[in-house]
């Protein structure tokens, strides 16, 4: 027998099972982890790759705007931007002359306080802040329209700028391949048309078909979305590029900057080696986390794990998800879509009133149907998570009691687990 840990909130809870049973304890790779962000952020302003230092690129009198992730995706922008706008000033730009533009997609606007969070309160004291509005049409500007069809409206501060650098995370994304680099820009700081043309693509052409399925995570090359995401990027073409790139266990490890193509095609190699786990085979049960407090805050957040340890467990197999989730229903936008069961109805409405957040709840949903999924959570919960297909439950044990039983019924006494701690940030991958 061995005993396994699994986050769960700001506590973990454990599961001691038969290891002859347990195919495999997913983790991530390993890496070395960065100390001091400051250093290595100035490290790399001033050895890019595939481009010059930024301070050669910037000139005194150049309008510039610095586009930053906004509060929904806390990448350490408050410790790394400093240590940019350092540089810019160094190089002849002062404050009045940047402009920090917080890339929200579809989210709303910050506060003031959520400014300060982000950027750092002094960043937020000196330099102006523009808030994107994807549905101000007077606040975007017109580029074109990709080869997909999607029409390019782009932040009119963005597009007047002189000079455009691109900040954020690179994360495994569940239908644009990765987050980060080019999605600064789509969905970032892009009108709303732009937003939902691009994002549409994750479902199939055909109605009834589902998700299209090579929209899907870790996947760039012939992946629509992402490839959409790259050509609309592109009719800006930023001019400098700075992602972090972090362990699954949350800790920083890498700073890559330049080229905002081929950096970014860095990080998302560099990840996918901390990320990413060779299986040789798929198991009858996976127990997973989404490792944690904030991961499992709410299930809008927590269904990356469902996500990814979809890929470790057989078709039609058994799912145990650890998620605290004391916000299960936020945001409302989310939730009210994940409670609709009948798939083909579900499809057909969320093509005619698409967002993101009803697509994530339909893909959420057509995993769920695919499984037996037992949710360990808070016993406030148990209604909602009846009512979005999962059966919930009070402790890891009693999940594992009940999947025991149906191993059982189904006459499997040969069964195979897989445990995952960290399934939001790590990637099984089945070979061949």
């Amino acid at each position: 027998m061995k005993t396994f840990a699994l986050p769960y909130g700001k506590t973990e809870l454990t599961i001691t099972l038969p290891e002859e049973h347990v195919l495999y304890d997913i983790h991530g790779n390993g890496g070395a982890t960065i100390q001091n962000v400051q250093a290595a952020t100035r490290e790399a302003l001033l050895h890019p790759l595939d481009s010059a230092p930024l301070s050669q690129l910037v000139h005194k009198g150049e309008k510039i705007a610095l586009v930053v992730s906004d509060i929904t995706r806390l990448v350490h922008t408050a410790e790394f931007l400093p240590e940019v706008v350092a540089e810019l000033n160094q190089a002849g730009i002062p404050d009045q002359d940047m402009t920090i533009v917080i890339a929200t997609g579809t989210h709303r606007a910050q506060t003031p306080a959520e400014d300060a969070v982000v950027c750092g309160a002094d960043l937020a004291r000196r330099i102006k802040i523009h808030q994107h509005d994807c549905r101000r049409q007077d606040e975007l500007k017109y580029y074109g329209t990709t080869k997909y069809g999607t029409p390019v409206y782009l932040d009119t501060v963005v597009a007047q700028a002189d000079k455009v650098i691109v900040t954020g995370g690179i994360s495994l994304h569940p239908f644009a391949g990765f987050g980060g680099g080019r999605k600064a820009i789509l969905p970032g700081v892009a009108g709303l048309d732009s937003i939902n043309h691009n994002h549409l693509m994750a479902l199939a052409d055909q109605v009834g078909a589902g998700c299209e399925k090579t929209t899907e995570t870790a996947i760039l090359q012939g992946n629509r979305i992402a490839e959409d995401m790259e050509e609309a990027c592109a009719m800006l073409n930023p001019d400098f590029l700075l992602n972090v790139v972090f362990t699954p266990e949350g800790a920083l490890h890498e700073i890559v900057a330049g080229n905002w193509q081929t950096a970014f095609a860095k990080g998302c190699r560099d990840l996918l080696k901390l990320a990413g786990v060779h299986i040789k085979e798929q198991a009858d049960v996976v127990i997973a986390s989404a490792g944690g407090y904030l991961k499992d805050l709410n299930l809008y957040q927590a269904m990356k794990s469902h996500m990814n340890a979809i890929f470790a467990v057989k078709p039609g197999g058994i799912m145990i998800q650890t998620l605290e989730c004391p916000d299960i229903k936020e945001p409302a936008v989310f939730t009210d879509w994940l409670v609709k069961s009948e798939p083909l109805q579900f499809e057909k409405e969320v093509r005619a009133d698409f967002s993101i957040p009803a697509f994530v709840a339909f893909k959420s949903r057509q995993i769920i149907n695919s499984l037996t999924v037992y949710l360990v959570t808070r016993p406030e919960n148990f209604a909602f998570v009846k009512s979005s297909g999962q059966i919930p439950v009070a402790s890891l044990e009693e999940a594992w009691e009940l999947a025991q039983k149906q191993l059982l019924a189904q006459g499997k006494h040969d069964y195979k687990v897989t445990i995952m701690g960290h399934a939001s940030a790590t990637l099984p991958i089945l070979e061949g």
